[in-house]
Order: structure tokens, then sequence, then C-alpha cells
């Protein structure tokens, strides 16, 4: 259901202009489709700015690995711990959270590294497909570096990157001394004793690429709405009908939901049962005393530091609140708290840039790609921490399914009607 016929559509209208949504637009240009992308704010509003900006199919680990049940139970209510859940009277969050718990186990964990497969395999391409056409942003190519106090830290990341190359991703990897990690990184701190450098990643100002998406679509003869906030989809038997709260409405012949952690009320309309909840992650701008050569992960911390106009943007935290809900000021100064013993060198006291966005994360930690039950509406959401990594990929594909009423073998585990 939601395919459209073999000669395709002619207009599509995708709703959210983060990197998903965008790139969905870009390659639906890509086959013919007039497209007009609509978002209750504008470009990289959402999620898609503050992020830490890897592209690092090497670290797209899955979510709901054992040992995170272990941690958030124990860091349920601490407001310091970098997974926040507050006291709420919310059911659903707690039905969520449940279900998650009860996937965080290796079986669960290895059905969603290969559901992963797919997409990670082909996310550089996809990447490099949209530089080529114009997209006038190059991402930065670099290993990305974990931080560990001593060799015995740094076993559970190897082993988690072991099991990932045994489901078949190819990823390069290899444990760095304490004299190799203080080479290649001078803001290792002196209590760090060992690395994991995980090879052929790469990173970008999320922002800039975001908008330089963005001014393509625009440039290849797509338009742009900001302040068209949607709160119905009607779909019709040739074309469907989105209606904005206040700025009118719109019908194409394909709608494409690419709303992140929005997506909940329109998607349970349309028959996607899966919930997707906000996992609000924090970013903030800092200075350093020396230059950062690459992407720092600190898996104690759950912390990711990325090289930033010539500073370091460091990201982190895993809040579950209401997506629209106000920054908290102590989850900064939480990631601080915990960030500051791994690195030297860096003025924690003088942040700009402080940001908050809510991740999409669902129960299961596979995204939504594909048809709804409502003909020519088709979602894409749902993809956690990786919707930068993931993002191209999944509108490269998703377009190929809209314009050719066939499912990709890569997105049936993706299917929003599960």
């Amino acid at each position: 259901m939601g395919e459209v016929g073999r000669s395709g559509p002619g207009t599509a209208l995708v709703v959210g202009a983060g990197v998903v949504g965008l790139s969905t637009a870009w390659f639906l240009q890509e086959r013919g489709v007039t497209v007009t992308v609509v978002d209750r704010a504008g470009p990289a509003a959402g999620a898609s700015w503050g992020n830490a900006g890897w592209l690092a199919p090497g670290l797209a680990l899955p979510l709901n690995e054992p040992g995170v049940l272990r941690f958030g139970l124990r860091s349920l209510f601490d407001r310091t711990a970098p997974l926040h859940v507050p006291a709420s009277p919310d059911p659903g969050l707690w039905r969520f959270l449940l279900r998650f718990a009860a996937r965080c186990n290796w079986r669960a964990w290895e059905r969603v590294a290969q559901a992963n497969l797919a997409l990670n395999a082909d996310c550089l391409a996809a990447f490099d497909a949209l530089v080529a056409g114009g997209v006038r942003v190059q991402p930065m190519p670099a290993p990305v570096t974990a931080v560990f106090e001593s060799a015995g830290h740094a076993a559970g990341l190897l082993a988690e990157l072991a099991r990932l190359r045994d489901a078949g991703q190819e990823v390069a990897y290899r444990g760095l001394t304490g004299t190799e990690l203080e080479q290649w990184l001078p803001q290792a701190s002196e209590a760090m004793g060992s690395g994991v450098r995980v090879d052929g990643q790469r990173y970008v100002d999320p922002g800039e690429f975001v908008a330089a998406l963005a001014e393509s679509v625009r440039a290849r003869g797509g338009s742009i709405r900001s302040g068209f906030d949607v709160v119905e989809v009607r779909p019709q038997r040739h074309a469907a009908t989105v209606r904005s709260a206040s700025a009118g409405s719109l019908s194409a012949q394909v709608v494409v939901l690419a709303t992140g952690a929005w997506l909940g009320r329109l998607g349970r309309r349309l028959g996607v049962r899966v919930p997707v909840r906000a996992g609000r992650g924090y970013s903030f701008t800092v200075d350093t005393d020396e230059p950062v050569p690459g992407p720092v992960y600190l898996p104690g911390a759950r912390v990711a530091c990325t090289p930033y106009q010539g500073a370091l943007r460091v990201a982190g935290t895993m809040e579950f609140r209401a997506p629209d809900a106000a920054l908290d000021r102590a989850r900064i100064d939480a990631i601080v708290a915990s960030a500051r013993p791994y690195l030297t060198g860096v003025h924690w006291e003088d942040r700009r840039d402080e940001w908050v966005g809510p991740r999409p994360v669902t129960h299961d930690g596979i995204p939504l790609i594909g048809a709804t039950a409502a003909p020519g509406v088709y979602v894409a959401a749902g993809h956690g921490m990786w919707g930068l990594t993931q993002g191209p990929v999944t509108g490269r594909l998703l377009a190929e399914q809209i314009t050719t009423g066939k499912q990709p073998d890569a997105l049936r585990e993706f299917d929003p009607l599960r």
C-alpha cells in the first residue's frame, strides 16, 4: 500500500527540512519529480543543526547494546548522567522505555546491525552523489578516535566493533597505546592510557551542509516553505493534501513525512504503529589551545567532539523529554563534568552556541522508511543518533521506491507498517 504506479509521480511534497527530508527531495529531483519542501521553522531547525556532524558508518552502533540497560537503570533519574529520563506521568514514554529495555540483548542488537548494513554500506556514496551533483560542502575525511583510561576500558568498544564486523559491516579499526594516543591527540589528558581509532570516517559542519543541500534543492527548481506546521494529511485517490495550522493547504501526488521526533500523531493516523520519541541531544562550542585533528569519542561520558569552525563542538546526552521542551542547562553542565577528565586544553567555561535538538528514536532501534497505509504517503524518520550519516542514503532509496513503485531490498527491514 502507498505505492504509486510504475510511471511514477510528477509532484511530491516533503514535510520536514532536515537532512532526511531535503535528501529525499534532492534525490526525487534526480528522478524528474517536482518537489516542494515545507517545514514549521526552516532548514536544519530541528536535530540537523547542532549534532556532532559525524559521517561515521563505522560507529553507527545499535543503541540497544546490553550494557545500556544496566547503565540506564543506574542513571534513570540522575540529572548529571548522560542518559536522563525526567520524572513524568506520561504512560506512553514508560511503555516506550520498557519496550526498548526488552530489546537490550545481543540477539536484538544483531537484528538492528543487520538491518543497518545496507544503509551504512552506501551512506558515504550517497554523500558523494550529493556533492558531485552540486551540494557545495565537502565532508572532511578523518578517523574517529575513542579515548579510554586503560586498555581494559577500551575492550568493550573493541568487542562491539568486532561484532559489527562479524555482522557483515566493513569497518577498519585498531587499538592505540597510551603513547600512540598522546602523539595523535594532544588534547587527551594524562589520565587516558588507551584509545581506539576507527578509520575511513568523515565529518562535516551539519548546519552548513543542510543549508547547502537546501540551496541545491532550490537551484534545481524546488520550493522550500517555512512557517508551515502540518497538522493533517488527507490522502485522496490520485494525490494527497497536507494542511497547516495557519498557512493553508498544499497538495501533490506524493507526500513524504520526514518530521523526525514529531512524527507520532500524524504517523499513527497513517497506520504507523511504531512509536517515535525524542531522545534529545545537547551541544555547545568551545575553543581549544591546539587544533583537534579529528572527531573524538568519549564512550565513558557518551560524548562526541568534532572540529567545528576553528573550535570544538561537544555533543552528548540522551534526554527523553518532549521535543519542544526548553533547554535544560543542567544537561550542559553534565556534559562538561563528564567530559572534562578526558581532555585538556579545552576552554570549558567559555561556551557558545548552546543547543538542544530532538533525535527521533524508535523502541526497536530501526528507522521507519517507506510506504504507509495511506496511498501516496511515505515516511522517513527514526534514525536516532545517525540521521546525518544515514539521511542521504535514506533519501536515495526512498526516492527509488516512490518513483518505481518497488520497495528496494535495502528498505525491507524499515517497513513503517511493521
